[in-house]
């Protein structure tokens, strides 16, 4: 176990009870940090302080007392999601104390090397690749973080025989100080989250703490057809591994022969490495990987690249992206229904993740999307609604912004839905507009292009109401 020294005997706040707080707080204790978790939530509703308290936690609920944090303090671990503006994390942040994730706990018990995969879009899919992956070569893959399985709960199981494959988001990342992957990622970077990070160069800096503790030894795989990681590159310490889908590079992963972008043909391509001594192999054929859609390839590509640098064989790698059908509410196949398929992608939380959606099927496409308004016009849907969708069914915060997006694109099926408070009813209902809308043949696609808080806990909500409705249509 490395570095446990770290927190004996410190005074730690625990800022957030969700899973991750819970296990973070369990960690601290064992390890001899004096720790008070604390949760906006009333007591009620945190099923979890029990079960802190029997252990010797502190737990406070119910909001955030104005002595909480104080001079004495060494540490706050706060939930990734928990805004920077919130009083206690303000007040830490005024008297020194060092404010970070659980991320960063866990790096310092990690006895496993690490990988880290964070970019905007296709993190999960692309962590669920390497996984596999890394599992087809016997390496012993651990698989957790945003993914599911707390990190430091991960952490605590893991030795030096395994690799721990973890999915990062920004909000992670940016709580991060000496975090230092074996390999880290960057798959893409796209206009999110604005509401948390401020601005574009909050939420960039973020992303790139990925790469900001590595150095001989490390590797560094991102996309070179971003123009956002491109621009990164000057500051990576690492070795690099790019991979791309656009064009062939001198060594990495990339599509031969590349696409050409915005550009549709039916050209036999290949997902190929070239390595450092110009030797080109060939992985897998393009149309034999396992879910469809441009990004999704591009997803493959980084899967591969970061799959090789832990050590991966080339001949291991075939297998699971061509068996892996996706994760649920990414691009997830529902059912057909009077020969229209219907989709679930409920995880498109931003306008470009709806864009490569829509990128994805060459049928006419029936749209569900809106959610969570934070800001965003939604203008750069136009050309895409534009030369892939019949209709659009809108809901949401932003349903008329969506509706005059698809305005913008020349459509003339655009309904607004709207059931007043009742969320779920509200998307059946747009599920039956888009079940009337379409023809025999079309796709019926949820990618709502926003977060789902305005009338859901999570997106996985989302995605499980919408495939309850197309059953039940």
């Amino acid at each position: 176990m490395k570095h446990p020294e770290l927190y004996r005997g410190k005074e730690v706040i625990v800022l957030g009870l969700a899973k991750s707080g819970v296990q973070v707080a369990k960690v601290l204790h064992s390890f001899g940090a004096i720790v008070t978790a604390n949760d906006q939530k009333d007591r009620d509703q945190c099923p979890e302080a029990g079960e802190l308290e029997a252990l010797g936690i502190t737990v406070i609920c119910g909001g955030h007392p104005e002595n909480l944090v104080h001079p004495g303090i060494s540490l706050l671990v706060k939930n990734p999601g928990i805004p920077y503006k919130v009083q206690p994390v303000q007040k830490a942040l005024d008297l020194g104390i060092d404010v970070i994730t659980e991320v960063e706990v866990a790096y310092h018990i990690c006895d496993a090397p690490i990988i880290g995969i964070t970019g905007s879009n296709g993190k999960t899919t692309t962590t669920t690749w390497v996984g596999n992956m890394l599992e087809e070569a016997g390496m012993r893959p651990i698989v957790a973080g945003n993914i599911g399985t707390p990190l430091c709960e991960a952490a605590l199981g893991a030795d030096s025989g395994n690799w721990m494959v973890t999915e990062l988001s920004s909000f992670q990342l940016k709580g991060t100080r000496e975090f230092r992957p074996r390999i880290g990622c960057l798959l893409n970077v796209a206009e999110t989250h604005l509401d948390y990070h401020g601005d574009m160069e909050d939420y960039v800096a973020s992303k790139a703490k990925i790469f900001a503790n590595q150095g001989e030894g490390d590797t560094a795989v991102l996309n070179w057809d971003d123009s956002t990681c491109r621009k990164l590159v000057p500051y990576i310490k690492a070795k690099l591994l790019p991979f791309s889908t656009n064009e062939e590079l001198v060594e990495g992963v990339y599509v031969s022969p590349p696409y050409i972008p915005d550009v549709e043909d039916s050209l036999p391509r290949a997902i190929v490495y070239r390595d450092a001594h110009g030797q080109v192999t060939e992985i897998i054929p393009v149309e034999e990987v396992g879910i469809p859609g441009r990004f999704n390839i591009a997803n493959a590509a980084a899967a591969c690249a970061i799959s090789i640098a832990a050590g991966a064989p080339l001949d291991r790698l075939r297998g699971p992206l061509s068996s892996f059908r996706g994760v649920e509410h990414r691009l997830e196949y529902v059912m057909d229904r009077s020969d229209v398929a219907f989709y679930n992608n409920s995880k498109a939380t931003n306008s470009k993740a709806t864009a490569m959606a829509l990128a994805s099927f060459k049928r006419p496409i029936v749209l569900i999307a809106g959610g969570l308004d934070r800001g965003s016009d939604y203008t750069e849907l136009v050309p895409v609604l534009s030369e892939r969708v019949k209709a659009v069914v809108a809901l949401g915060q932003t349903a008329h912004k969506i509706a005059k997006a698809a305005e913008m694109a020349g459509l003339k099926q655009i309904v607004v839905v709207d059931n007043g408070e009742d969320a779920a009813e509200t998307l059946r209902a747009a599920v039956k507009e888009a079940a009337a809308a379409a023809s025999p043949g079309d796709i019926v696609l949820l990618s709502p292009a926003c977060a789902s808080w305005d009338m859901f806990a999570s997106y996985e909500v989302r995605g499980r109401i919408f495939k309850e409705a197309v059953h039940n249509l």
